[in-house]
């Protein structure tokens, strides 16, 4: 019933800061400060966020422990790690057993080991993806924009024909869709600027062309009607002016896409077979190919997620060792695939690739030492059945991420977590704030961009207090 609640008062929030949001007025054309952002160096164009929806355990993945293998009438306590541990292109650095391809990558990028997600009271996954993605703790009395909005507001399109901001491999109609529709938003910043849905990368060119039996003049009829039903809807009634363009130039933006040679970038048919292959693990693998083949042709950022739905994927409440064998297999090879084409084509020096999760898992605690939350799986003692042998709890002090190009070091590894239970961070925590600040940072945004939203500023991470953590980058 508390879950039930929290997730209503979620939804609740959320929809009351949207009808807010959208009779607003266009935020202040200039900074609330004299920083201007053309004015500041940049190491990276583009941004790819690989996102490991669900809780990816830091310990079954890239920060592994003493492992511990499955046997009927272990204790609980003993599983730190239920794989062995490989070596990675890093010295003395270790990763989990099916994780091959991309520890062989690591030279080209940083490894953080203390990401230390945010406390939210019981533990929520897209509260959690909320705080992530756009750095503002859920519910707000706006909606706050997607930090792939602000990047695509700040920064403009690399090319005018291609959506800044493209989301590929979510599906809002399974689970909490809603809850997931609430942060993918560009909120107060306006439409144009928020994500261009792929839910299914195979079927990319479907999102940039009519449907089957439409003709183009009979899609720009109904794109008028769209526009006519807009005026007369709740957006025509409480939209700002500035909303209401923004909405005409998305679909505008839309339209141009649709008509272009660029389209054929989201047909993934055009790929080489033995390029194709190498990234073809299922949808994430194809959202990793769509990706390249859009940063290609100057999109500016791109998430691909693994998708998140409640009990699949990464939301291990149980069989925790063996579904991750087949997240494993899932990511490895394009993941490190993507890494070695951007880099051959040498797209990887200007584009930050990103790869996280919402937080990590352990077997045993509960959000974390020092502030446990409501346990939301029954973990046994004694183990007997392998579906209980894994990561299965919710743990937010010590979360793994990995970085490439744009400006980030090579080869180098930021943070610690202690080797015995509970694995928690205990040398240079990182939090949300501070890894969007130093996004902004390597593509030229300043901290204290802001806009006056409800007559105060509105800043990229709040109360502009993010900092840049410059560890992670490298000199230049």
């Amino acid at each position: 019933m508390k879950y039930l609640q929290s997730r209503r008062e979620f939804l609740k929030k959320t929809s009351a800061a949207a009808m807010a949001t959208m009779g607003m007025g266009a935020p202040l054309a200039g900074l609330l400060s004299s920083c201007e952002s053309t004015g500041m160096p940049s190491t990276a164009d583009s941004v790819i966020l690989l996102f490991m929806a669900g809780g990816m355990a830091h310990t079954e993945t890239f920060d592994p422990k003493k492992y511990t293998p499955f046997r009927k009438g272990m204790e609980s306590k003993e599983v730190l790690s239920t794989f062995p541990s490989i070596p990675t292109a890093l010295d003395g650095i270790q990763f989990s057993k099916g994780l091959e391809n991309i520890a062989s990558v690591m030279d080209k990028g940083t490894l953080i080991r203390s990401y230390v997600a945010a406390d939210l009271g019981h533990i929520l996954h897209t509260r959690h993806q909320y705080h992530f993605h756009t750095c503002y703790e859920p519910p707000q009395s706006v909606v706050v924009p997607h930090l792939g909005s602000w990047i695509a507001k700040e920064k403009g399109a690399l090319n005018p024909v291609i959506p800044p901001f493209i989301n590929i491999g979510q599906n809002f109609s399974v689970g909490e869709g809603e809850e997931l529709k609430a942060f993918h938003s560009a909120g107060f910043l306006g439409s144009e600027y928020g994500p261009f849905l792929i839910p299914d990368p195979s079927a990319g060119l479907d999102a940039v062309r009519p449907p089957v039996g439409m003709d183009s003049k009979r899609f720009e009829s109904r794109n008028q009607l769209y526009k006519d039903l807009i005026s007369a809807g709740r957006m025509g009634e409480f939209g700002s002016e500035y909303q209401k363009e923004s909405l005409k130039r998305s679909m505008e933006q839309a339209y141009m896409l649709l008509n272009s040679p660029e389209a054929k970038a989201f047909d993934l048919s055009q790929e080489p077979k033995e390029s194709y292959d190498k990234y073809n693990t299922g949808k994430f693998g194809l959202g990793c190919l769509l990706a390249k083949r859009l940063v290609d042709q100057g999109a500016r950022y791109i998430t691909v997620t693994t998708e998140y739905i409640p009990f699949f994927g990464w939301d291990t409440h149980d069989n925790g060792h063996t579904r991750l064998k087949d997240m494993k297999k899932m990511i490895d090879a394009p993941v490190a695939q993507l890494i070695k084409d951007l880099d051959q084509s040498g797209k990887l020096d200007r584009t930050l690739v990103i790869v996280a999760s919402e937080f990590s898992r352990d077997m045993l605690t509960e959000g974390r030492p020092d502030l446990k939350v409501l346990d939301q799986v029954e973990v046994p003692d004694i183990i007997d059945d392998l579906k209980n042998y894994g990561m299965h709890r919710h743990f937010t002090d010590g979360c793994s991420m990995l970085l490439f190009g744009g400006g980030v070091k090579k080869g180098h590894v930021f943070g610690k977590t202690a080797d015995e239970r509970p694995c928690k961070t205990i040398e240079n925590p990182i939090k949300i704030d501070s890894v969007h600040q130093t996004v902004y940072h390597a593509l030229g945004i300043p901290a204290d961009k802001n806009y006056e939203i409800e007559q105060r500023p509105f800043y990229t991470t709040p109360d502009g207090h993010g900092k840049v953590e410059f560890d992670l980058l490298a000199k230049t």
